[in-house]
């Protein structure tokens, strides 16, 4: 399954059901929020899977608790909250509140609702690297290419389909996309920020794609 599978299946369909019931925010919203954390994730994961001592922790947790069960329960998602957010710390460490700030604004969601919504997302992220690496049968040496590759396809993939509903949640909740140098495909000019490319140099004044590119320092 790709990575924009995953943003356009049934799975997140069924979590932004689920937080759009709990906290009391749109489903499209909930939905364009997983679509810009899910590569921002993904991302500093693949930057901490550098080191060799990260990439073992990272295996060995997937391993013992990311086997992509929740991919198919996704109830899951809102018992899974406290684990989530302890995985939101190891992943973005000092830089988390600045992420959250930056998501916050260009989402839409309240400050105090964004960490409590990341929380419930970040195991369904966990669990998609998780049955990936199960299904290409990676061990902790080779997790850096299995997330470059998932960013990789998730780009070529938003490239062709210049009209989705996934890029028209995206276009709506976030604004400003339509006007993108991809083309108006909001969720290549995600995409590419997070991959260092073009995205990240938008002149939208304070574009998401900007934001994304900051956030990350250029990586």
């Amino acid at each position: 399954m790709s990575l924009i599978d995953l943003l356009t299946g049934n799975t997140s369909n069924q979590v932004a059901e689920q937080a759009e019931n709990k906290f009391g925010i749109s489903r499209n919203q909930i939905i364009a929020l997983l679509a810009v954390a899910a590569p921002l994730v993904i991302s500093y994961l693949r930057n901490k899977s550098q080191d060799a001592n990260e990439a073992e922790a990272l295996n060995n947790a997937l391993d013992k608790d990311h086997d992509g069960s929740i991919l198919d329960d996704a109830s899951q998602a809102e018992a899974r909250q406290a684990e989530g957010g302890s995985i939101l710390d190891h992943v973005f460490g000092g830089q988390k509140s600045n992420v959250e700030n930056q998501l916050s604004q260009n989402t839409g969601i309240s400050i105090d609702k964004i960490g409590p919504i990341l929380a419930m997302l970040a195991p369904v992220i966990m669990g998609y690297i998780g049955k990936e690496k199960q299904q290409n049968n990676v061990g902790a040496g080779g997790l850096g290419d299995l997330l470059g590759g998932i960013l990789g396809n998730a780009s070529s993939q938003a490239q062709t389909q210049q009209s989705s509903p996934l890029n028209d949640i995206l276009g709506s909740v976030l604004g400003g996309g339509g006007q993108s140098q991809s083309g108006g495909n909001p969720l290549n000019d995600i995409l590419g920020s997070v991959l260092g490319g073009g995205g990240g140099q938008q002149q939208q004044g304070g574009g998401l794609g900007s934001i994304l590119g900051n956030i990350l320092g250029g990586k």
